[in-house]
């Protein structure tokens, strides 16, 4: 198996909303930059709805991870970077969509503010696609 998700009982359970680790035994891997919900007109898509925005990111995710040949199962870890915490829900709630089974490793910060003024949250990816791709 190429990627492993790993709770060990030696160390404290998590929430369910990501593992502790992911162990890549062989094979490529894939960074994503992190992606903000621009639309087709290169505006953010709804200033101020977080479950749209991320919606629009896993989308973008989704497509560039299949670009590579690879797809949510392939992907080892998460950063969200959310600009109100208190918000988290709704982009938990599209993220387990995406993610139905075991969660990736995942670190989630928030902050004052992303680079773009209408940006709720940005997300990037690291993935372990199959080999040759």
């Amino acid at each position: 198996m190429r990627v492993t998700i790993d709770n060990p009982p030696t160390v404290p359970a998590t929430n369910g909303y990501y593992s502790h680790v992911a162990h890549v035994t062989s094979g490529p891997l894939l960074f994503l930059s992190g992606q903000v919900a621009f639309g087709e007109d290169g505006e953010i898509d709804r200033p101020g709805d977080m479950t749209r925005q991320s919606e629009v990111i896993m989308s973008i995710i989704e497509r560039l991870l299949a670009a590579h040949g690879a797809t949510f199962a392939d992907v080892v870890n998460v950063r969200t970077f959310a600009t109100d915490l208190s918000r988290l829900g709704e982009y938990g709630e599209v993220r387990r969509r995406h993610f139905p089974k075991e969660q990736p490793t995942s670190t989630t910060v928030e902050v004052s503010r992303l680079f773009h003024p209408d940006a709720l949250l940005e997300v990037e990816v690291i993935a372990a696609p199959p080999a040759g791709n």
